[in-house]
């Protein structure tokens, strides 16, 4: 590697790590989560920083004046690539991690580069049951992960950028996991599978993550929030969900459960949730946008394993 080189990746510690490990280059750090919230397809943009502004300090009491700093700047970084030899992207398995990259390649293909762009992805790794994310891996694991990264191709960032179209548009429903069978995004598949189970499901009104929290009450003696968070950060698949996301749903959730001699303990709502014996959609219901698409504006028949565009 050299200073032509410049590494985006998807979070600040890893940036550390790798400097610290001396991937020479530059680096941008992906600071964003546009698995929630509105999106606007062009990132770079009054209408599309303004309701990222809004979305993260109304929900998670993030200031505005952060977001120029943490994630526009990198965003005018990037506007520089045609200088570089590679570009490397080192994102993760997850949905989270995901539709950051699409958005990310969406970006960079505007720019009408020319340069090589290579992904090292974390995911599966031989001698773990886990799926691991990049700061997750050994040192020499990581190396490993680089001098195997993959080379995008053009069919490649096409994908990317339809389905980051499709996100943030709202046509949740041609977010088909067939679309990314012939591409080098081999985990992309099972992120749009979990995204279409993010929406409430036709029987009970709770998603897939949602069912899980209640299952896990249940299942294991859970004493605090903090060590329901620690499960559900096991437990949710490949949403890659932090503990700021994990805590709110986990917040949402309390009209489910109860503190019974200080253990957690689902109540009436919570058995009849997990047992499908009612519908709590109306009781759930708010404003939470997945890029285009409002979350409750569809239910998951997961019968036929397909989304039915609510009628209103």
């Amino acid at each position: 590697m050299d200073n032509r080189t410049l590494h985006i990746v998807n979070g600040d510690s890893l940036g550390r790590k790798l400097q610290t490990l001396q991937y020479a280059g530059d680096y941008v750090t992906w600071r964003e989560m546009l698995c929630e919230g509105p999106t606007t397809t062009n990132l770079l943009n009054k209408r599309f920083t303004d309701k990222r502004k809004q979305f993260l300090e109304e929900t998670y009491s993030i200031p505005p004046d952060n977001y120029e700093h943490s994630f526009v700047s990198q965003l005018e970084l990037l506007q520089n690539a045609k200088k570089y030899d590679e570009i490397i992207l080192w994102f993760e398995y997850d949905l989270f991690c995901h539709l950051n990259m699409m958005a990310c390649l969406r970006f960079l293909k505007k720019l009408k580069r020319k340069e090589k762009i290579t992904l090292v992805c974390s995911g599966r790794v031989s001698g773990s049951n886990e799926l691991l994310g990049l700061s997750e891996l050994s040192d020499a694991q990581l190396k490993k992960h680089y001098e195997e990264r993959v080379e995008l191709t053009e069919s490649d960032l096409d994908l990317a950028h339809l389905v980051w179209s499709y996100y943030s548009k709202g046509r949740v429903r041609r977010l088909k996991p067939k679309i990314a069978k012939k591409s080098n995004f081999k985990y992309l598949s099972s992120c749009l599978r979990a995204h279409k189970e993010r929406f409430p499901d036709s029987v009970t009104g709770l998603n897939t993550l949602e069912t899980t929290i209640l299952k896990l009450i249940k299942k294991e003696r859970i004493v605090s929030r903090n060590q329901l968070c620690g499960y559900a950060l096991q437990h949710q698949g490949y949403y890659g969900f932090g503990d700021m996301q994990l805590f709110r749903i986990i917040d949402k959730m309390e009209r489910f459960y109860d503190k019974q001699d200080g253990v957690f303990k689902l109540n009436n709502k919570g058995e009849q949730a997990i047992n499908g014996t009612d519908n709590f959609f109306k009781t759930m219901e708010d404003d939470m946008r997945f890029g285009g698409n409002d979350k409750y504006g569809y239910v998951y028949d997961a019968t036929k394993n397909k989304l039915i565009r609510r009628r209103r």
